[in-house]
């Protein structure tokens, strides 16, 4: 079952959430928050990524900067920026993109749940990143932005949410950047908290959509807090950390596609002859081409789009990594004919989230920056969940989520 809890969310005041509200920490660098921060001093920003309060080239890992997150977080409380609920609560965050709305519920996830995989995960995390979030929470006390998780839709929640979502918002506005619009509720009612609660608890399992650093990093803080006080209080909010729960039939998953530096040592001819042994190979001519459907690729090479279509035969069925398309791209295309076998590492390939469109892989080529790109046909939620399920990780780089959550809507304190 799916352990949650209200909690008393810490939270700019309406008439100042779009001074606070933010990218999340992880979608930017420290240029960019410095940019997009500018000399807003209520900028989220100065909290999540505290080292544009120092020279440009400062260390942003170095104890000082998570010295500064914690001194700004009470700054922020000090001044009035952020100020705490008068009880334990969920709320509702709405976001719309491209006339698409999905709800999710903000609530407090046991870190209990995380660590027994009841909270599944389908990527792996990388030290470096999961440390520097761990110190982030441990210099904050806090959780300040929340993981994005996802729930089998559930009639009863959906009744809830339906109910509050016709009332005025707490906050509604368009966020920068992104141009998506933000909404934000408040579930006050004792009655409808109460029902979440016991919902949550027929729920067999939630998911990990995007966030599991973040999760990561909370988890092991709220189980190092417990550690420390012997496991003596099972209700205190170290026990739990922020998230938003999305109706899985609700999420919009992106492609995510691939642009590689060269073609090897093989001429254009040449790679697609090859590409003919496991795809069927047509010429799409000058305009974008778009997958259209799993295990259809499309790849764009000398200013033509081509499409791929997988022959049978070419992978495991009964295995769902191996039967995932960027699986398939990375096994037959990537590692076989142009040797890229580390994803995270080979300097030769990049990355291009589905929200930036074909036009930007047929950019990057037309550039030359960039000899080929490759554009996929987005994971299915259905595919991250029997992954999960089967204990499994997915291959890096495999999902894009979108719209991003905004960060500085709500602040889970843990003590």
């Amino acid at each position: 079952m799916a352990r949650v809890r209200p909690f008393r969310g810490l939270r700019p005041p309406k008439e100042l959430v779009e001074k606070v509200e933010s990218r999340p920490y992880d979608v930017l660098d420290s240029e960019e928050a410095r940019y997009e921060a500018g000399d807003n001093e209520m900028s989220l920003y100065h909290i999540i990524r505290p080292e544009i309060d120092f020279p440009e080239g400062t260390d942003e890992y170095a104890p000082c900067i998570y010295e500064k997150a914690a001194a700004n977080f009470i700054k922020f409380q000090e001044k009035g920026w952020l100020v705490q609920d008068d009880k334990p609560m969920y709320y509702i965050y709405a976001q719309t993109m491209n006339n698409h709305t999905q709800y999710g519920l903000v609530i407090g996830a046991a870190v209990q749940d995380y660590l027994s995989g009841a909270i599944k995960k389908h990527e792996l995390t990388r030290h470096d990143k999961e440390e520097d979030r761990m110190k982030h929470v441990r210099a904050t006390d806090a959780n300040m932005e929340p993981v994005f998780l996802a729930y089998p839709d559930n009639e009863i929640l959906s009744a809830i949410v339906k109910k509050h979502i016709s009332e005025t918002p707490e906050y509604d506005f368009i966020a920068p950047v992104d141009g998506f619009r933000h909404q934000f509720w408040l579930i006050r009612d004792d009655v409808d908290i109460q029902t979440i609660t016991e919902t949550f608890e027929t729920i067999p399992s939630l998911y990990i959509a995007d966030g599991h650093h973040r999760s990561a990093a909370a988890a092991l803080v709220g189980e190092e807090k417990a550690t420390a006080h012997g496991h003596a209080d099972p209700e205190a909010e170290y026990n739990y950390f922020m998230a938003v729960c999305f109706p899985m039939s609700e999420l919009t998953i992106l492609d995510y596609n691939r642009v590689i530096k060269e073609t090897s040592h093989y001429s254009t001819r040449e790679f697609l002859d090859l590409l003919s042994e496991d795809f069927e190979v047509t010429c799409m001519g000058y305009e974008p081409y778009k997958p259209q459907k799993v295990h259809e690729f499309s790849i764009y090479v000398e200013e033509n789009w081509y499409r791929l279509q997988l022959r049978p035969g070419r992978y495991n069925e009964a295995d769902p990594i191996e039967a995932l398309d960027v699986s398939i791209c990375s096994r037959l295309i990537l590692d076989k004919l142009l040797g890229i076998t580390d994803l995270r590492k080979d300097k030769r390939i990049d990355f291009v989230g589905g929200l930036r469109g074909l036009g930007e892989l047929k950019r990057r080529c037309d550039s030359g920056e960039m000899k080929l790109a490759i554009a996929l046909y987005p994971v299915t939620m259905q595919q991250i969940m029997e992954i999960a399920d089967n204990g499994k990780i997915m291959p890096p780089k495999a999902t894009w989520f979108e719209p991003k959550l905004r960060s500085g809507l709500v602040i889970h304190k843990l003590s």
